[in-house]
């Protein structure tokens, strides 16, 4: 059996950020509130000032906190004030998420999506084509499924040309992959992505990135809808109601 590679060991100020992070969301420092001095706070946390300061620079430059030399340290309205690094930390810290939080990821995949979608299949049709010659071994397990279709967007921002849709697909990938498996989860969403796929690959192999970006644009919203109608118990997942038969 393969070893897994370990995670490196958390440092004091990644612990901090993420203990700091919590007290946010569980309204231990609510928004618009002050944050304890940085003596207090460094001995709450158990850490060095210099380690408290690390963590809370990397919190001001996310959108969590406002740093006023000679003022408390103010909790921002980070829904409001915050940068995509909050949005990460969402996903990451904050159990369950935010009923619209997938949703609202998946808006900004409809309206990025058709955008590079264009772009990659215009400058580099044979790599797209190429790349989608692997959905069809992909069977029906979730997981590889989601793994695929991030992929598959990852490589559409590569061949964009535009790094910052590499990076903003990059930034998601961890949420991708955990949405996508219960996405994936159900048969009637692989079907509809293998039916993109291979839409999709005609385009590519004609060249067509006018058509792929309208395709990518249709088929983003499908998506968006069929996840809502999953979410709100409308779909079935693979297996349910089969016990007892």
């Amino acid at each position: 059996m393969p070893i897994q590679p370990w995670l490196p060991p958390l440092k004091p100020g990644e612990i901090s950020e993420a203990r700091l992070i919590r007290a946010i969301l569980d309204g231990t420092f609510p928004i618009h509130s002050d944050l304890p001095g940085e003596r207090e706070l460094a001995a709450l946390l158990g850490v060095t000032r210099p380690t408290l300061r690390e963590a809370m620079q990397r919190l001001e430059r996310d959108g969590w906190i406002d740093i006023r030399h000679g003022k408390p340290t103010r909790v921002r309205d980070f829904w409001k004030e915050g940068n995509l690094g909050v949005s990460l930390s969402l996903a990451k810290y904050q159990d369950p998420l935010p009923e619209d939080f997938v949703p609202n990821l998946l808006q900004v995949r409809t309206l990025l999506a058709p955008a590079y979608t264009k772009s990659a299949v215009a400058s580099h049709p044979q790599e797209v084509s190429g790349f989608l010659e692997g959905a069809s071994a992909l069977g029906e397990d979730a997981g590889a499924y989601a793994d695929f279709d991030w992929r598959l967007h990852w490589t559409l921002t590569i061949h964009s040309g535009n790094p910052f849709f590499t990076q903003f697909a990059n930034s998601v990938r961890r949420l991708y992959l955990e949405a996508g498996e219960r996405y994936f989860n159900h048969a009637e969403a692989r079907a509809h992505s293998q039916a993109f796929y291979k839409s999709l690959q005609d385009a590519a192999r004609r060249a067509d990135g006018h058509a792929a970006g309208r395709l990518a644009a249709q088929v983003m919203q499908e998506s968006l809808a069929l996840w809502l109608r999953q979410e709100a118990g409308q779909g079935t997942p693979d297996g349910a109601g089969l016990a007892g038969h």
